[in-house]
């Protein structure tokens, strides 16, 4: 019995030691396989950065690459950069303007529209709902050409406007509000009725700062959509004083002449606002995205 009893804790114990090993080995395997993925991400971002130390003809010849040759590198392209006669940071005010002013114009009605669909019940409801997700399926070139005509005949074009109005109701970010709303407890709603408080104030006093998490997540989804827009304001806009900024490095190149030197560290300081967005709210888009999730 006692020798049934010890091969029974021996065979646990092993079965035990054998579950621990493959946990750590699917541990290992799995901080390998994030290690080299992250690797893969940031190699873009370190070619970018050791090119914009390295003068235009350089890049001409051998393209971004990951060599780093101290002999060639130094600081010119950033001393042209903040003392140079180019109109590059009206370019980046434009864009960083756009991106403020569209990102919180389509937080707050996106927000709205979503608290609508989660808060009340009236007629047609999900009809609408339905329709949300189907202009989430269709790609913004189809809608090119009908956008802008209906823009040229309101005699919008070469205006910001033109820019920030058709993009302020994001049917993406609607239908995340939503999901992050049909989590909250309608007690709350009920709770700010019986106590007197307007429909206003209960959106404005108690939902909006519960959904300081999804804000801080779509704060920087639609910032980074904004800041890196192309094809739509480059064709809205004819005005140089008016473009973003990637619409000004695309004017760099040009069959005339390239002015790489300017090119490549004004892109490579470009994205320094998209980088000090999501450390500002990394907390918040973690927060936000995984409350979303589980709550939808």
């Amino acid at each position: 019995m006692k020798k049934e009893l010890a091969t029974g804790v021996h065979a646990s114990v092993r079965e035990s030691e054998a579950r621990v090993g493959k946990g750590l080995a699917a541990r290992i395997i799995l901080l390998v396989f994030f290690i080299a993925v992250c690797v893969l991400i940031l190699l873009p971002f370190y070619a970018i950065a050791i090119s914009s130390f390295k003068p235009g003809q350089e890049l001409i010849r051998y393209g971004l690459n990951l060599k780093f040759d101290l002999s060639v590198m130094s600081f010119d392209n950033y001393i042209y950069l903040f003392t140079g006669n180019h109109a590059y940071f009206g370019w980046f005010f434009n864009s960083l303007l756009l991106t403020i002013v569209q990102v919180v114009l389509t937080l707050f009605v996106s927000a709205t529209v979503a608290y609508g669909f989660s808060a009340y019940e009236f007629k047609g409801k999900n009809f609408l709902f339905v329709c949300v997700l189907l202009i989430m399926m269709v790609p913004f070139e189809i809608l090119l050409l009908p956008l802008y005509t209906l823009i040229n005949n309101l005699g919008m074009m070469n205006t910001y406007s033109a820019i920030i109005l058709p993009g302020i109701a994001s049917a993406a970010t609607i239908f995340f509000f939503r999901q992050y709303l049909s989590g909250v407890p309608k007690e709350i709603i009920a709770a700010g009725r019986v106590d007197g408080a307007s429909e206003y104030g209960i959106y404005l006093r108690l939902i909006l700062p519960i959904m300081k998490p999804s804000f801080a997540a779509m704060a920087i989804l639609n910032g980074m959509n904004s800041w890196n827009n192309f094809l739509w304001p480059f064709m809205v806009l004819s005005d140089e004083s008016k473009y973003t900024l990637p619409i000004g490095l695309k004017t760099l190149l040009t069959p005339y002449g390239n002015n790489y030197d300017l090119l490549i560290v004004g892109s490579f300081f470009s994205i320094l606002p998209i980088f000090i967005l999501f450390v500002a709210f990394q907390k918040y888009f973690i927060d936000g995205m995984t409350a979303g999730a589980v709550k939808g």
